[in-house]
């Protein structure tokens, strides 16, 4: 398996709640274990933006998303946003790589502040501190001076910065082409394999001019 198997993937309340689902959709064909976290504000967000309205208590959420994803028993671990006994809030017990899709600039700015107000902050500073893969997707235009320090900041500590712009050189039919673009982009940096979006140059014939 390429990859990491254990993933933690976090939604916070930026639009863009489809590359969070998406996302996690994926990684459960993929048979990765996803350690699931989200934000009051991105439940309703993904409500409005989605036909998806996800229970409020995390053990029915993950009984939700499992039927949801076709998850097997297990696979989608979901947490309250104060469990502090959870495994992503130790760097003994977290997975090895966190994702934060869509990542609000609140939350952007907290964890670059090294803030743990809450489960998803604790996680991704557990990330920071062993070293291990973060990545965070901010879906917000335009940004602030603020905004564009706070991901400098995260960059040079060794977070991955990837915007939610998807490009068009595939020639998208659909607003799922686009979500898929940025999800695979995703996974292309998770080294998790993917058929959604062709490599660039993947099927470039050779010419002799």
């Amino acid at each position: 398996m390429s990859g990491p198997e254990r993933i933690t993937l976090a939604m916070t309340g930026a639009s863009g709640a489809q590359y969070g689902l998406r996302l996690l959709d994926c990684l459960v064909q993929e048979e990765r274990e996803v350690h699931f976290l989200i934000s009051r504000a991105a439940q309703l967000v993904l409500a409005t933006e989605t036909d998806v309205t996800l229970p409020a208590k995390p053990q029915a959420m993950q009984a939700f998303l499992s039927e949801y994803t076709g998850a097997a028993p297990g696979q989608i671990r979901v947490y309250g946003k104060e469990d502090w006994m959870a495994p992503v809030a130790s760097g003994s017990g977290a997975p090895s790589a966190m994702v934060v899709v869509p990542c609000s600039t609140g939350t952007l700015s907290a964890i670059a502040s090294g803030a743990c107000n809450n489960l998803i902050e604790r996680a991704a500073d557990v990330v920071l501190k062993e070293r291990r893969q973060l990545i965070l997707v901010p879906r917000e235009a335009p940004f602030s001076s603020i905004h564009l320090e706070n991901m400098l900041k995260l960059s040079n500590l060794g977070a991955v910065i990837l915007p939610a712009a998807p490009g068009f050189y595939h020639q998208p039919q659909t607003i799922d082409d686009l979500i898929d673009f940025v999800v695979a982009r995703i996974l292309n940096c998770l080294g998790v394999p993917q058929d959604m979006l062709p490599r660039w140059g993947e099927h470039h014939q050779v010419s002799d001019e």
